[in-house]
């Protein structure tokens, strides 16, 4: 023990002198500090503490919630069925913003939602059609919650989401068409501001009739140009000119899906057409490029008139089947109760108390008047009826080409016993020398059976 020492760090006079090979140092035996070069060190031998969960040696396992919340983004990537790009992009914005001082105190709720707008974020940046109020229906929450929580995340990541005017977009994809005065000629050509100004609103029309719905914007802003060009001057060299022709003209890359979008804006445009009062033809694709005008400048009205045309074709319908599945001796007394009841009953309750005498007498299974019921009855009854969506004037198009079900063939029983041709073991010998092979076989076989 040496004199007169004592330790910095505790106090205390038990120094001893300890050899460490060749070199002899004075070590305090209660905390362990030494002398170094002369000098009592203040620190016990290995240097100061250091909390596991600050060290450098392991990797900070995620949390539960972190790993739930990735499986959460990963569905969603999966129900959209984007790439994998997309699904990569989105993993890593929810780790970054889930792992953010600003929403790691969050309530659950919140972090679903988070989930997600990195969804959202990431098919905006890789121009992926997807809508906001898609994903509020997937993370089963109010559009407005998505927004606040969009926006939120987007100014805390420092992300620049693309944010998509149409009318910005279509006046800069109108650029890309060289069908100025400068570029072609004058019964060709067509100022870019009236040109934006009627795709505008064709898009516009596509997106109240669902056309929109699911697609990529190129190729219906590429048809909604087409037909806006055609329309602006409805004279004999336009409406000639097919779509591959006035790219060529217009210098820019046609986009095959374009076509089927002018087949169905056509289709639409004639369904809006077939109700301008003043319209004697008959609106046919071929000739609705000549009211495109007409048509747009009405549009609400032309739009609320289809859907009642629409809704009363389907009571004569309704009416005309009900009459059909009543039998001779109690349809005239039947109606004439009807008639007795209330004459001033209009078509509407009269088609639904026809509904109901149908239910009771049992007619009613292939009734018309049920119609609307067959939506919300599609997944519980046995037999659904296919295409519901062409029953209704406008609808999506996943439900108009809606694709049904292959049924798979029933497996039969394999037992392993079935016997096999010959022919059948010929068809699987790919090589001479399996032949040889086999023709070898067949013939020790022959000889030890005769043996």
């Amino acid at each position: 023990m040496s004199a007169g020492l004592s330790c910095p760090g505790c106090g205390s006079s038990n120094i001893v002198e300890d050899d460490l090979y060749c070199q002899a140092q004075m070590v305090c035996v209660d905390c362990g500090s030494v002398v170094s070069e002369g000098v009592l060190a203040n620190e016990p031998v290995g240097g100061s503490d250091v909390m596991y969960s600050q060290t450098t040696a392991v990797s900070k396992k995620p949390c539960r919630n972190l790993i739930k919340g990735v499986q959460r983004v990963r569905a969603i990537c999966r129900i959209l069925r984007v790439n994998s790009e997309i699904e990569n992009l989105s993993q890593t914005y929810y780790k970054q913003a889930y792992e953010h001082k600003s929403l790691i105190q969050v309530r659950l709720q919140k972090k679903d939602v988070l989930g997600g707008c990195c969804v959202l974020v990431s098919c905006r940046l890789l121009n992926w059609p997807i809508t906001m109020g898609t994903i509020s229906c997937l993370v089963d929450a109010d559009p407005a919650v998505v927004g606040s929580v969009y926006l939120e995340m987007v100014k805390i990541l420092s992300i620049e989401a693309p944010i998509f005017n149409v009318i910005d977009v279509m006046e800069s994809h109108c650029q890309e068409y060289k069908i100025s005065s400068l570029h072609v000629a004058e019964e060709l050509a067509e100022n870019t501001k009236d040109l934006t100004k009627r795709a505008v609103a064709l898009v516009e029309l596509a997106a109240e009739s669902w056309i929109v719905t699911g697609r990529r914007p190129i190729p219906i802003m590429m048809a909604a140009v087409y037909l806006s060009w055609q329309s602006l001057k409805p004279n004999k060299y336009r409406l000639k000119t097919s779509l591959d022709t006035f790219c060529h003209i217009a210098k820019v890359n046609k986009h095959k899906p374009a076509l089927k979008r002018i087949i169905e804006m056509k289709e639409v445009l004639c369904k809006l057409g077939k109700e301008i009062p003043w319209v004697g033809a008959v609106v046919t694709p071929n000739n609705v490029v000549l009211l495109v005008g007409d048509i747009l400048k009405n549009k609400h009205t032309l739009l609320r008139r289809a859907l009642k045309t629409h809704e009363d074709v389907l009571l004569a319908e309704c009416l005309t089947s009900f009459e059909d599945s009543l039998t001779e001796e109690t349809a005239p007394s039947d109606i004439s109760e009807l008639e007795e009841e209330d004459p001033n009953t209009s078509s509407v309750e009269t088609c639904e108390l026809n509904a109901e005498r149908a239910q009771q007498t049992g007619a009613g299974h292939d009734n018309p008047c049920t119609v609307p019921e067959l939506h919300r009855d599609t997944l519980e009854s046995p037999d659904p009826e296919p295409n519901w969506g062409k029953r209704v004037l406008f609808a999506p198009p996943c439900v108009i080409h809606a694709k049904r079900r292959r049924v798979q063939p029933e497996l039969k029983d394999v037992t392993g016993d079935e016997e096999i041709s010959d022919s059948e073991i010929e068809s699987y010998i790919r090589t001479p020398r399996e032949a040889r092979e086999f023709a070898l076989t067949q013939k020790m076989l022959s000889e030890s059976g005769k043996l």
